[in-house]
């Protein structure tokens, strides 16, 4: 595999690694925008502008550039988070070009009235479904919870009050604010010609006006220690999201931090599994750790029986301040290699994903990032690094929500360091 790259003189930013091995190819947009970078009055627009990209265009109509992307049997999608809206697509290596055309095309949408109306009751329903799904209603609520009044905190959706007096001209100057060239990142990743393919992109967006972005608050934070108790007794099960501080994405104990979130509650094989879920206890007991720009977090959650409850959460907490207190074992570590060794090389093997690692390790980190290096950089991670990682980031420091028909609960005893308080 071969990696370049080059910077159009509007600012615009084009990656490619070739893989001539490959049986497919992908491209994407990689904008740095997401919900941290909005204002109140703004709250949701980044999220409700990635469904008008795909409205479309003044030389393509919203069905066109659906069955334009289906007459090459794209899989093609695009996804909102705190901090990215991204738009990918992988094909068939002869249609890579006519994919990239088609994604330059729509990252310059119409946004036209009509469509902005009807797409606004389309995310006010999108907003009522998740609101009725308990999983993601606590984990947005810990979200905010947990980030209080950093930006991070922000809602991706939004609210139905924030989409129902969103104004067009709101959408069409946040768009012209945070899709600058320079805030943009093309990618491609399989089996493609490098050459035709960066040509073509400059060809296609050099017409793209220069523009600046900046983004605030940039800033660790070690979380708000809250605890929420949501009441909502039309579900059966118990929903418990437990939030603590970890690294940022720029962290080189980043590596270390993903190891740690494995041993902690990976699906099978982890002191959640063990203790929660392999003896009934709980349905399901995870814990993942999730980097962004300026800091990180380590989300733990859980679903059980609203009975068990208490024991399910000082279980957890105890799980914790075990590994606080003592680290982990040279046992588990190794498990935890093992486990993500495999599981990155497995991935690698798909164009989607290797487009996403690209394009995520230079939208964060400003550098391309091998395979191989990824692999080296787990395999390297020691025992020291895992310690320091708990001497820096206070995870007993933790912010509880919790949803369903329980009325009651103790709040968890948090630390801000090794020793509870």
């Amino acid at each position: 595999m071969k990696f370049e790259n080059h910077q159009c003189s509007n600012g615009l930013t084009i990656l490619g690694e070739t893989n001539p091995e490959a049986r497919a190819a992908a491209v994407g947009f990689f904008v740095r925008t997401g919900s941290r970078d909005e204002t109140p009055e703004e709250s949701g627009v980044s999220h409700f502008l990635e469904h008008m990209v795909f409205k479309g265009t003044r030389k393509r109509t919203a069905d066109q550039v659906n069955k334009d992307f289906d007459r090459i049997g794209a899989n093609y999608n695009a996804y909102t988070s705190e901090e990215n809206t991204v738009f990918h697509a992988s094909t068939l290596p002869e249609y890579h070009s006519q994919a990239t055309d088609i994604l330059a095309d729509i990252l310059h949408p119409a946004l036209r009235a009509a469509d902005f109306e009807t797409e606004k009751k389309v995310i006010i329903e999108e907003i009522g479904m998740y609101e009725d799904n308990p999983g993601w209603k606590v984990f947005d609520h810990a979200r905010k919870n947990f980030f209080a009044d950093h930006p991070l905190g922000n809602s991706v959706l939004g609210s139905v009050s924030s989409i129902q007096n969103m104004r067009r001209d709101q959408m069409t100057a946040y768009f012209h604010r945070r899709y600058a060239p320079s805030n943009i990142t093309v990618a491609a990743a399989g089996n493609f010609n490098w050459e035709s393919f960066h040509k073509q992109v400059e060809k296609l967006c050099s017409g793209w006006k220069p523009g600046s972005t900046r983004r605030d608050q940039i800033r660790q934070t070690s979380g708000a220690a809250a605890f929420s108790l949501l009441k909502k007794e039309s579900v059966k099960q118990q929903n418990l999201v437990l939030i603590s501080p970890g690294p940022p994405a720029a962290s080189p104990l980043r590596y270390a931090a993903c190891l740690l979130s494995l041993v902690l509650g990976d699906g099978s094989g982890s002191r959640f599994f063990w203790t929660l879920v392999d003896n009934g206890l709980a349905d399901s007991a995870d814990c993942a750790f999730h980097e962004y720009e300026g800091t990180g977090a380590f989300y733990s959650s859980f679903s059980f029986e609203p009975a068990n409850t208490q024991k399910i959460l000082d279980i957890a907490m105890a799980q914790i301040r075990a590994v606080v207190e003592k680290g982990i074992t040279d046992e588990e570590l190794g498990q935890a290699k093992s486990k993500v060794l495999s599981r990155l090389v497995r991935g690698s093997e798909k164009t989607g994903n290797r487009l996403q690692d690209i394009g995520m390790s230079w939208v964060y980190l400003r550098k391309y990032i091998s395979i191989d290096e990824t692999i080296q950089n787990f395999d390297k991670v020691s025992q020291r690094q895992i310690q320091q990682v708990l001497e820096r980031y206070p995870i007993l420091h933790v912010t509880t929500t919790t949803l369903g028909p329980l009325g009651k609960l103790k709040a968890p005893v948090v630390a801000n360091g090794k020793k509870t308080v």
